[in-house]
């Protein structure tokens, strides 16, 4: 049997954080609330770090919004910082369920 301790502390390690970053930003940064994110990059990717080691983290809330793509279709976005959380999981638990 595989053994899966610190998963979580993989997870969020500031070096799967800033991974998780370059893996996120890729195509996006045009956007505004991207680059708001990048301008104090460090400052929020230690924040981030800070708050889910101390078990304080809480998912922001999503924004909702329309795009016309060729119908209309109703998005909920979830927050740069909680994007680069689902990155950082995705990318450690991954590997490991592809395994399975």
């Amino acid at each position: 049997m595989n053994n899966y301790n610190n998963v979580f502390e993989k997870i969020i390690s500031l070096e799967n954080l800033f991974l998780a970053w370059d893996s996120f930003k890729k195509g996006k940064l045009g956007k505004k609330d991207v680059q708001k994110f990048e301008w104090k990059l460090e400052q929020n990717i230690f924040q981030l770090h800070e708050e889910l080691r101390r078990w304080t983290y809480n998912h922001g809330a999503y924004s909702s919004f329309y795009i016309q793509d060729p119908k209309q279709r109703h998005i909920h976005k979830a927050k740069v910082r909680d994007r680069i959380l689902h990155h950082a999981i995705f990318s450690i638990l991954n590997p490991i369920f592809e395994k399975r």
